[in-house]
């Protein structure tokens, strides 16, 4: 195989979407894969929608993404170019000025339209193999609105052709502007690419998709606390797959296994639950450590933090959700629960103060046993015989006991078992909360 260039040519006239970045993804795998080149090209010549803040998002999200372009232009920059090869055609015949009728507000009364020789033209699309297109229809189509405002089917013909692109890669809702852009390569003496036209991607109710559903800005996703190399995954997985039955690839295996005879001519579904099962995966794959800091982790107690990150990475499916746990659910590691009303306190734990407080002082002398570093297992190991021993004794079963205890340190209706919560707050701070409710239970 030749050296194979690829491009990614967004138009910045918004944010982009997952399904624009399916097409920046299997462009840089396959890029790679082969040896070749990956470039970006900001497609600006929409001059009243294109915006910098969305040229800028396009940048952000793909150094996020991790896909460094080999080259980067803006096609507002090849004017001249353009208008060179436009009066090219003009000249000779093989494209016109055209007098137009304005048919509503921003018309123009010339165009320049390409002379349609009709006939057919074929490609062999690398996915979809044979396609062919009566051009007799499209009747003279319009290449530009004046010499200095190419559309889209003129302006990529010529970047592709100059830029070397070998391979357009792009979504299949493009295959009707192929027929045209071949004309226009014929008529210039170009090369014509190999086209690689992929699956479109809807959402789970098989709909395009929309706000709600998928077609929000990748950064969004970043913010959320979704992992890069997690979206990367997800999105290398829409409409592909390696072979095997390998679910999670990191970058470079990804680069490795890549290979467009593996994509899919049918429909790919992005489903939000399946990125964030993805995106769970990955976040449990990282060490401590680096769960703390990718995930903007902080708390006052940095060794407390460190042995609650195994809790987040079971409980959690983003960095975002991990943080709301450590302010919310977790915060009573962190902060000592108020326990401040006997009555309250006695009808949270079980309706039944007496056995609260038989629960809460009988539990005390099995902790105090415990070493200060303890796994939750052992805490379990060592409490559960008496929560045992009380349930046989017929007074109440192992929630009589282990309700109390799981509230005293939490002070939340919702927490992690009570031998979680002990592993995490050591012995002493555990001993401590015990007996401010025993004190309260007592009153």
């Amino acid at each position: 195989m030749s050296h194979v260039v690829t491009r990614f040519a967004p138009s910045p006239t918004g944010y982009l979407h997952a399904g624009n970045y399916r097409t920046a993804v299997f462009a840089y795998l396959f890029a790679r894969h082969t040896g070749g080149s990956f470039i970006v090209r900001i497609e600006d010549t929409d001059a009243a929608r294109s915006k910098l803040e969305y040229e800028a998002n396009i940048h952000e999200t793909l150094a996020w993404l991790h896909l460094p372009a080999d080259a980067t232009y803006r096609q507002s920059e090849h004017r001249k170019r353009h208008r060179e090869l436009l009066e090219k055609l003009v000249a000779n015949g093989t494209a016109y000025v055209s007098k137009e009728i304005p048919q509503g507000p921003g018309d123009r009364e010339e165009v320049i339209r390409f002379k349609n020789p009709g006939g057919t033209v074929s490609f062999s699309d690398v996915i979809r193999g044979e396609i062919a297109t009566d051009v007799g229809d499209l009747g003279d189509f319009i290449i530009a609105r004046s010499y200095d405002e190419p559309v889209f089917h003129f302006a990529v013909v010529v970047d592709d052709a100059d830029e070397h692109v070998t391979h357009v890669i792009r979504g299949g809702d493009h295959i009707s502007n192929t027929a045209r852009q071949m004309l226009i390569q014929r008529a210039l003496g170009f090369h014509v690419p190999l086209y690689a036209h992929l699956p479109l991607i809807f959402d789970t109710n098989r709909k395009k998709l929309s706000k709600r559903m998928g077609a929000k800005a990748l950064t969004d996703y970043r913010d959320l606390g979704i992992l890069p190399e997690a979206l990367l995954n997800y999105l290398a997985f829409l409409g592909w797959n390696p072979g095997d039955d390998r679910e999670y690839l990191s970058q470079n295996e990804l680069i490795e296994s890549f290979d467009l005879s593996r994509v899919q001519k049918g429909s790919a579904i992005f489903d939000e639950v399946k990125l964030l099962s993805v995106n769970q995966h990955w976040m449990r794959a990282l060490p401590v450590d680096t769960f703390i800091a990718r995930g903007n982790l902080s708390t006052h107690d940095t060794e407390k933090l460190q042995k609650a990150v195994p809790l987040l990475q079971e409980r959690t499916h983003t960095f975002q959700e991990a943080r709301d746990m450590l302010s919310d659910e977790l915060s009573c590691l962190f902060e000592k629960p108020i326990l401040d009303h006997g009555q309250l306190l006695a009808k949270e734990l079980s309706g039944r103060p007496g056995i609260a407080l038989m629960a809460l002082q009988g539990l005390l002398e099995p902790i105090k046993s415990l070493p200060e570093d303890v796994s939750a297992e052992t805490v379990k190991d060592t409490l559960l015989p008496f929560a045992d021993a009380e349930e046989a004794k017929g007074k109440g079963g192992r929630g009589a006991v282990l309700w109390p205890l799981r509230y005293t340190l939490s002070g939340q209706e919702r927490s992690p078992d009570p031998f979680t919560l002990i592993s995490i707050l050591g012995k002493e701070e555990t001993i401590s909360r015990i007996q401010v409710a025993v004190a309260i239970l007592e009153e």
